[in-house]
């Protein structure tokens, strides 16, 4: 299978992995083959990268190392503890339910047994599915992102419980904020960025009277756009000023953010994401969490075409545990443009002295 953008999708292509909602209902399944229409709707639901069956490619699977069972059961749970929230006559004094705390608590622990068993880098989690609301599907984002960081920290159990449900909670306060301005399609004026800023205190607010929530889970959506010399929000704290989940939390939200398409601008291939990461590096992000993150996220998916430093063309065939950066690439073509028979692979972990150069445009 090969990614590519939607853009370059053509008629009689044929899926090599399904196309689903954030919740796990399948709405394309694997090798349905493509029409013009299914490629206009699909566009229209905003899908901008697809798995296609490729023949340098067919033996090729990606892994999901949280399960979709596993997802589709959190997103659940996030959709039923916000809906609370929503529904509610009253947003700022509503309670969650015992029952929604208990089930937030078991889910994750779920996201972290799944990030167990299987310790590879993570792929891009935004890649193959449609998001019915963005806050949903950000909240899960981050919250298995900031779980397989903490995991790479060292975080003990009761550390890695309160960031995960600081986690999947870091964006509350974002039902407290009218949907005109958290939907608007466009740039925020300051007036709307000033009370868009506010969810951060509406969070903390709102879970620091919740029994069952840790109180370091509701700073973790007090702190999470706190940055490391204080050109932050809604405080201007410094370095060790920020609890250590929100300096965690404030790579993992960035990320998964700049990969993900939004109602104002389109999703950032991993790679380009990480640079503007690293670009922030001991000024707005800390230097371990970001070294961290870097050996656990694998910023070039598979089935990506690069282009190599010696002129060969691949295709990302597979990731390296704790050097992610450094793919598995099968070479499809020499550096003269002749296919390569047969295809061969590169470990670029290995083969030191080959850098990816080009990436193909999937977005």
């Amino acid at each position: 299978m090969r990614l590519i953008s939607i853009q370059r999708c053509q008629a009689g292509m044929v899926l090599a992995q399904p196309i689903c909602t954030d919740q796990g209902t399948i709405l394309l399944n694997t090798d349905m083959e493509l029409t013009e229409h299914i490629i206009e709707r699909l566009k229209q639901k905003g899908v901008y990268t697809l798995y296609i069956q490729d023949e340098a490619t067919e033996d090729l699977e990606v892994e999901e190392i949280v399960s979709p069972e596993t997802r589709r059961a959190a997103v659940k749970v996030i959709y039923q503890g916000f809906s609370e929230i929503i529904h509610a006559e009253k947003k700022w004094k509503s309670r969650l339910s015992p029952n929604t705390i208990t089930a937030f608590r078991n889910v994750f622990e779920s996201i972290l047994g799944d990030l167990k068993r299987n310790r590879k880098a993570l792929g891009l989690l935004s890649d193959m599915y449609i998001q019915d609301h963005y806050v949903y599907a950000h909240s899960l984002n981050v919250a298995i992102y900031a779980a397989a960081v903490g995991l790479q920290l060292g975080y003990n159990d009761k550390e890695l419980l309160e960031l995960g449900i600081g986690a999947m909670l870091h964006d509350i306060g974002k039902l407290m904020i009218p949907d005109e301005i958290l939907h608007k399609p466009g740039r925020l004026t300051d007036d709307e960025f000033s009370i868009m800023k506010k969810h951060t205190e509406y969070g903390f607010d709102y879970l620091r009277h919740q029994q069952g929530i840790p109180l370091l889970a509701a700073h973790c959506a007090y702190q999470h756009h706190e940055r490391m010399d204080g050109s932050g929000y809604p405080r201007g704290l410094k370095g060790e000023d920020i609890h250590k989940y929100a300096r965690l939390l404030a790579v993992c939200d960035v990320f998964d953010a700049l990969t993900t398409n939004r109602v104002y601008r389109e999703a950032m291939l991993p790679h380009n994401a990480m640079e503007i990461i690293f670009g922030g590096t001991g000024t707005q992000f800390e230097s371990e969490v970001v070294e961290a993150f870097r050996r656990t996220v694998a910023i070039y998916p598979v089935g990506l075409t690069v282009t190599l430093s010696n002129g060969a063309t691949g295709i990302v065939v597979d990731y390296n545990r704790n050097l992610p950066a450094r793919p598995i690439v099968r070479v499809i073509k020499h550096e003269d443009g002749d296919k390569a028979e047969p295809y061969y692979e590169i470990d670029l972990s290995k083969e030191l002295n080959i850098t990816i150069v080009q990436c193909d445009t999937i977005l």
